[in-house]
């Protein structure tokens, strides 16, 4: 085996900041075919002595002569190397509103001012009211306040009254925040509400009734904004005239608390036969049989206190290792790639027939994309949905019977996302409300069925108000 000898040189090349150090290596047999090895750049006695991060690439400039591009991240067709501040993607009749530190992007229509002619008017499949009582809308989850767009002006029309809709926080051009952060200097004392839960959009929505300068208003909740307007409700039943729901994702209450008190009586009952049992004289072997049977319910309660108290502490570490990953960069990572494989079709199932859907609608759904901290916000707003069901705090589910204003439940045949079934499940719940299925029609029937919607809408208003048309 014969040894082969390697001529090694050492050339530089000196740029005006650095110099770059390189080995030609060749092999004794084949002194033409030399490669060229890089050790990085060396930095000159008139350089900053800072090393320069780019060797590689300069390296490669230097052997092609092209710069190489840079690899563009896009998610549902939108740049993330482009995104800007909510306010700077505003729309010319957008609005934004602080409330507890936050931005709140919103839109609103005045009935004197989208007033339409004469003729149109006469051809609408509905009939104008006097109503005069404000209208705030709310959207579902992965909206924003353009899901409303095309029922906004004929509401005001319709009812000649104020129409405002805004972009619940983590959705739309809603200014995205840290919910650690302080968001009031009025708050320095207090808690401050987590700006991505259900209860933070509900005193925003009563917020907005007062910016409307009006006692009362009817609020309309689509999908998981049907939750917002029923916790407004109950924050204060005196300010909302009427609500109406649509496809409302609404849950049933819990069977638990029944079962619980039904061993509870249970065992009370038994408890009362021992005491009287316990005046009437008895053989030894009964009152030992009695004691045993006491011991026994004292410990299957103490094991039953104690198993509850263990799975209360697995569910605790379990909520806070979600709430963990939640806020971790492979759950950023995991959002991003779910919006962009299925945030598109996500959409074109919410309609029954998505031949109808436009670029236009696409476009709305995508624009919030390019918001700066998008992806961060909605997994901010899932930790706060998830926060808010495993509270202690008796759910708005579960409050439905409390509800004493006027409510209309709409749904769509074909909601494929939250079946009509569930929806008359829900108004069974209700006390008196009234509830109307829209025929063909998905889970977004002010987008899809805007007509029959607003037929819907203006019928409820005259036969719960009195209100003829005018």
């Amino acid at each position: 085996m014969t040894n082969q000898t390697r001529s090694i040189s050492i050339t530089t090349s000196a740029p005006s900041s650095s110099e770059a150090l390189f080995f030609h290596v060749g092999g004794k047999n084949s002194p033409d075919k030399s490669r060229m090895v890089t050790l990085g750049l060396i930095p000159n006695a008139a350089s900053s002595g800072s090393m320069s991060s780019g060797s590689g690439v300069e390296y490669t400039e230097q052997l092609t002569g092209a710069k190489p591009k840079p690899k563009r991240r896009k998610i549902a067709g939108i740049d993330q190397h482009e995104l800007l501040e909510p306010a700077l993607l505003a729309d010319p009749d957008s609005c934004f509103y602080e409330f507890k530190g936050l931005q709140i992007h919103y839109k609103a229509c005045q009935a004197e001012s989208e007033a339409l002619p004469d003729e149109t008017s006469s051809q609408l499949p509905y009939q104008m009211i006097e109503l005069g009582i404000p209208m705030i809308l709310l959207h579902g989850f992965g909206a924003s306040l353009f899901s409303w767009s095309r029922v906004m002006k004929p509401l005001a029309h319709l009812c000649k009254s104020s129409v405002l809709a805004f972009d619940r926080p983590a959705f739309g051009l809603t200014s995205r925040v840290s919910p650690f952060e302080q968001l009031s200097h009025s708050q320095k004392d207090t808690k401050p509400l987590n700006p991505y839960s259900t209860m933070f959009s509900a005193l925003a929505t009563l917020n907005f009734i007062d910016f409307l300068k009006s006692d009362k208003a009817i609020i309309f909740g689509h999908s998981a904004g049907a939750n917002v307007a029923v916790q407004a409700y109950l924050e204060a039943p005196d300010r909302v005239a009427a609500l109406i729901l649509v496809a409302p994702a609404i849950l049933a209450p819990p069977f638990q608390q029944k079962v619980d008190t039904k061993i509870e009586s249970t065992e009370d009952k038994q408890t009362q036969r021992d005491t009287s049992n316990s005046e009437v004289p008895a053989n030894p072997l009964i009152k030992i049989c009695n004691t045993l049977s006491k011991l026994s319910r004292y410990i299957a309660q103490i094991t039953s206190f104690v198993v509850k108290r263990v799975v209360e502490f697995f569910k605790s570490l379990y909520k806070k290792a979600l709430l963990a990953f939640l806020r971790s960069a492979i759950a950023v990572m995991l959002i991003r790639i779910i919006i962009d494989k299925f945030g598109e079709s996500a959409v074109k199932n919410s309609w029954y027939d998505s031949k109808k859907i436009t670029d236009h609608d696409l476009d709305g759904y995508k624009k919030p994309l390019r918001a700066k901290g998008w992806e961060k916000a909605l997994l901010e707003f899932t930790a706060a949905t998830l926060a808010d069901s495993a509270s202690e705090a008796k759910p708005a589910s579960a409050r439905l019977n409390e509800i004493s204003c006027p409510v209309l439940i709409l749904t769509g045949d074909k909601d494929r996302l939250v079946p009509s079934w569930n929806a008359k499940r829900l108004s069974r719940r209700i006390p008196g409300s009234c509830f109307e299925v829209i025929q063909n029609c998905g889970h977004l029937p002010h987008e899809e069925k805007p007509d029959e919607f607003l037929a819907a809408v203006a019928a409820f208003l005259c036969n719960t108000f009195g209100i003829l048309g005018g």
